[in-house]
């Protein structure tokens, strides 16, 4: 008797529990760096995809992309980020748009050019080093703290 498809499905099921773990543990820091990486992982998948003809699957691919590359858009602190944060959050919509474009045309040269843009985002992400994203981390929760009193007594 062949199990693959109930190991294949146990191994779906723990990676998915797996994943809303780290999900659940990680910091705003590392799931920005988790977000950044499904998006390259996805763009990788659907190039592949496009090369060999499975369109379909291709779309569903770019689909999920989009879908990540919108969440870290709409992520984006534009009132504490100013000018730096409006050209992410622009960056991010250009994002969208190509791989858009990718998925209409089947050119693959659009998702090289995504993929372009979000490395040197992911290694400056990647790059912040420990200390500096702790600190960030305690300033956010201090101001959370200060928020929820704030709103507690007003």
């Amino acid at each position: 008797m062949n199990n693959s498809k109930g190991v294949s499905g146990a191994l779906n099921a723990y990676n998915q529990v797996a994943v809303q773990t780290g999900v659940n543990d990680a910091s705003p820091h590392r799931l920005i760096q988790m977000l950044i990486d499904a998006a390259l992982e996805k763009i990788a998948a659907a190039k592949g995809l496009m090369l060999n003809g499975r369109i379909a699957e291709k779309g569903q691919q770019i689909g999920l992309a989009v879908s990540i590359i919108d969440g870290l858009r709409i992520s984006v602190d534009k009132v504490r980020g100013g000018d730096v944060a409006q050209n992410l959050e622009d960056l991010y919509v250009y994002i969208n748009d190509r791989l858009t474009e990718a998925n209409l045309t089947n050119n693959t040269a659009f998702l090289d050019e995504v993929t372009s843009l979000l490395r040197p985002i992911k290694e400056a992400w990647d790059a912040i080093p420990d200390d500096v994203r702790l600190k960030h981390q305690q300033q956010q929760e201090m101001q959370d703290k200060k928020a929820r009193e704030a709103a507690a007594t007003g």
